[in-house]
């Protein structure tokens, strides 16, 4: 199928800029702060040797998450596009690889994340409200479809309904910092004890926290005055994200003391139990609920753009590329995108622990594409300077190689961690090398080095 059977008016809609800085670091905040800011402190806290070394991580964390958004703020003010990374891979290292970086955002890493979200959802809520044993499957599906739904109507619709999302999620975590630093009796000091501790697996815990931050240039081309704006949108929303979680970790170590945080399953629940008692970790069972709420809307917001950008790129899968004009926002894409959700959400109610398992060996693949963006910034630079007025990262070329070197480790600990697993994310490239050799025109000329 190609680009002619679309209709007239999306086949040559483009994505307009209509949105404002509030909804880019809404965008931001809401899919970095999801369920793991409630879960991933008691394993960096038993990692860690010291208190200073848990909060030092966090902070650490923080600072090269920004240094990695300024080389993003680079390539997205450059070349604003709707394809986001997909777009930039295609510009440096040509489409194969792009298609390849789209296919396993399509099959598995988008698609996956948003399964879990939901299913994170479910569980929390069903934790509130259960109607028997497959509540929280229900909640996920239905999450899947209404969001799915939701953003197919429009853009603002998807964007509004991600700001208020985000201000109930922050206004979540706010309640815990001020329960954990102001009104939770102060944790009694531990003895001193001697343990090692694991910097490295501190950092990938924190690390991974931090993640999401990237997605904000899916909506690049639809920023208003994107060139000047991207980077103070994505820089500001990390630096609020890492204020909170710098303050809501004070707030755990205050309330619970490091080992009181390392030996905790439900940090959050615990410390609002110690503030306002047994209706305060209830309350906490929603806050995560509307943190994963926020977290899959944005999901579904930037992923559905990846896969209109193949359908642009590759003239086979032109159906893919349909830009609504009224709506402003990929319908088709939109739709796939939420079909292979509800399968992935189906597989899940079968074998939970699988399907999660699944996802996370994936982790490799989407290290190594982070990996080839930040090499993106170093061939794009070479080719030529940025078109005049977009922004360029600071202290080139110690900053992008600092986002490089990071990638490369995050990848190297995602492949220790997965260990023989990591195969099932070659599995999904090589079907992704497959498809590509139906999918390209050998007739279209080249870009890049393809």
């Amino acid at each position: 199928m190609n680009d002619t059977t679309l209709p007239a008016e999306d086949a040559l809609a483009k994505p307009k800029p209509t949105l404002g800085i509030r909804h880019g670091m809404a965008l931001c905040v809401g899919i970095v702060v999801g369920a793991g800011i409630f879960r991933a402190p008691a394993m960096v806290a038993g990692a860690a040797s010291s208190e200073a070394m848990f909060l030092g991580t966090w902070a650490l964390g923080g600072l090269l998450s920004i240094i990695g958004a300024l080389c993003y703020a680079e390539l997205a003010s450059a070349h604003p596009s709707a394809g986001g990374d997909f777009h930039f891979l295609e510009l440096a290292f040509g489409r194969s690889v792009a298609f390849l970086y789209g296919w396993a955002r399509l099959a598995v890493i988008q698609t996956g994340s948003l399964a879990l979200l939901a299913y994170v959802f479910g569980d929390y809520v069903a934790a509130v409200w259960s109607f028997g044993p497959n509540t929280s499957s229900i909640y996920a599906t239905l999450l899947v479809i209404g969001l799915t739904f939701l953003n197919w109507l429009g853009i603002r619709q998807g964007a509004e309904a991600q700001f208020w999302m985000t201000c109930a999620e922050v206004a979540g975590l706010l309640a815990v910092i001020v329960a954990g630093l102001l009104i939770a009796p102060e944790a009694a000091p531990a003895p001193p004890t001697e343990r090692e501790g694991a910097f490295g697996l501190v950092l990938v815990f924190v690390l991974l926290t931090y993640g999401g931050w990237s997605e904000v240039v899916y909506i690049s081309a639809e920023l208003k005055n994107s060139r000047r704006r991207i980077a103070p949108v994505i820089v500001a929303g990390l630096g609020l994200v890492t204020l909170l979680y710098l303050l809501v970790n004070c707030a755990y170590l205050r309330a619970l003391g490091l080992e009181g945080v390392a030996g905790s399953q439900t940090v959050a629940a615990d410390v609002m139990a110690h503030a306002f008692g047994p209706a305060g970790a209830t309350s906490i069972s929603l806050a995560i609920a509307v943190a994963a709420l926020s977290s899959a809307n944005a999901t579904v917001i930037t992923g559905a753009r990846t896969s209109y950008a193949l359908g642009r790129t590759f003239p086979r899968l032109g159906w893919l590329g349909a830009w609504n004009a009224t709506r402003g926002t990929p319908g088709n894409a939109m739709l796939l995108q939420g079909g292979i959700a509800l399968l992935l959400v189906l597989g899940a109610t079968f074998n939970r622990n699988a399907f999660g398992a699944v996802v996370e060996y994936t982790a490799p693949v989407f290290w190594f594409f982070l990996l080839m963006v930040g090499g993106a910034v170093f061939v794009l630079r070479r080719r030529g300077p940025p078109p005049p007025g977009s922004f360029r990262v600071p202290l080139y070329p110690i900053l992008p190689a600092l986002f490089c070197a990071t990638s490369a480790y995050l990848l190297y600990s995602s492949i220790a961690y997965t260990g023989v697993s990591a195969l099932v994310g070659v599995a999904v490239l090589a079907v992704g090398v497959l498809l590509l050799f139906l999918v390209r025109d050998p007739s279209r000329p080249p870009v890049g080095q393809d």
